[in-house]
């Protein structure tokens, strides 16, 4: 099970940290991701992390703004936004798969778990 949560309603310019904990399984055999869907649009890549946090992927619309991590003890793993723009408003998942290699890791398809979502609304 995966809850996200550290949404908000914030300005541009500001920052927000997501979170997502997982529960129930052995949290350092997975890849996690973070992905977002804004009205009427796709869901999207955003972030992903190996299962030992050695490796990041980044979408190219928050390269530089955003930082994905993990902490295994905790069972979490994270988003830091910072720098926030209106475009980043969206409802932010967060996924896991134990089985992703580099080609899929920025597939939303090839995730077999998800969260329910949190939502991040950036005001201009």
């Amino acid at each position: 099970q995966l809850q996200a949560s550290g949404g908000g309603l914030v300005q541009a310019g500001r920052a927000l940290r997501l979170s997502c904990a997982a529960s129930g399984r052995t949290f350092s055999n997975y890849n996690m991701g973070w992905f977002r869907q804004a009205p009427g649009k796709e869901r999207e890549f955003v972030a992903a992390i190996r299962r030992s946090g050695g490796h990041t992927y980044y979408a190219d619309a928050v390269k530089g703004r955003f930082t994905i991590s993990r902490d295994n003890a905790k069972n979490t793993v994270y988003l830091q936004m910072n720098s926030l723009k209106p475009e980043d408003t969206a409802l932010y998942y967060c996924a896991a798969d134990a089985h992703l290699i580099t080609s899929t890791m920025r597939s939303a398809s090839a995730y077999d778990y998800w969260g329910q979502g949190t939502q991040v609304t950036v005001s201009s």
